[in-house]
């Protein structure tokens, strides 16, 4: 059955749902910390895929947790995504991991929706769901500016950078965590330069880009998607007024 969705709808709705089905997951108590991290990764991403399957049949998709099908690479619209996306910190129970679902069209980040499952949302319920369809206001920014980096395995570049700007570390687990902790006024700045792909930043790029921040490879060139290879191993987003001050450092 097709549901009568706009593709940001679907995104949002899909993402909203993988992540209910992950918290019920790890709530069911059946699973160590390792194996949980692998239940949930199958869970959502059969969910994900089935779902997307069934709803845009004619449209690409390149998961993480599925086998690549080169056949994306001919189509223009192709949903790129995260079944879990911060695996280890879902494990561990924490509330830094997020469920990626967006579109890239014709290699750019049209489309996204960041789910944030393990957070507080509107009115106190449990999870939130950040869109490219539904901006919200940024908070401003504070006089002394904030980074979010790896919890585990922080960026030697994105060090140094804070350092020059006088900028507080904010560590963290998920990609997606991090880009949204932008959105969110929990951090100012995010700069990756450790290795990533493109479903770790596809949709969090979209929901970012569509917010009005900053988002590109720390050379300053464009973020592209549905690329053959799909090794992107850097990314910086940031506040506008802030970019060019942190592409000048690195």
């Amino acid at each position: 059955m097709s549901l009568d969705l706009s593709d940001a709808k679907l995104a949002a709705y899909l993402a909203e749902i993988a992540g209910r089905l992950l918290l019920d997951v790890r709530a069911s108590g059946l699973f160590s910390p390792k194996a949980l991290g692998k239940a949930g990764d199958q869970t959502a991403n059969q969910f994900l895929v089935h779902a997307l399957r069934e709803q845009r049949p004619d449209d690409g998709l390149l998961s993480e947790e599925e086998k690549d099908n080169e056949d994306r690479l001919a189509k223009s619209r192709v949903w790129v995504v995260d079944p879990v996306d911060g695996t280890r910190e879902y494990g561990e129970e924490r509330a830094d991991w997020a469920v990626h679902v967006g579109m890239a069209i014709d290699g750019q980040p049209v489309i996204g929706a960041v789910a944030l499952p393990g957070m507080d949302g509107v009115g106190g319920g449990r999870g939130l769901v950040l869109r490219s369809d539904q901006p919200i206001p940024l908070p401003s920014a504070p006089d002394r500016l904030r980074m979010v980096v790896s919890r585990t395995r922080p960026a030697a570049e994105a060090i140094e950078v804070a350092a020059h700007l006088g900028a507080e570390l904010v560590p963290m687990g998920s990609a997606g965590a991090k880009a949204m902790a932008i959105i969110l006024g929990q951090a100012d700045i995010y700069l990756h330069s450790g290795g990533q792909y493109e479903w770790d930043s596809m949709a969090p790029v979209a929901v970012a880009r569509a917010h009005g921040l900053h988002c590109s490879r720390i050379d300053g060139s464009p973020l592209i998607y549905n690329q053959a290879d799909v090794y992107l191993p850097d990314l910086l987003i940031c506040r506008p007024e802030h970019a060019d001050m942190v592409l000048k450092l690195i």
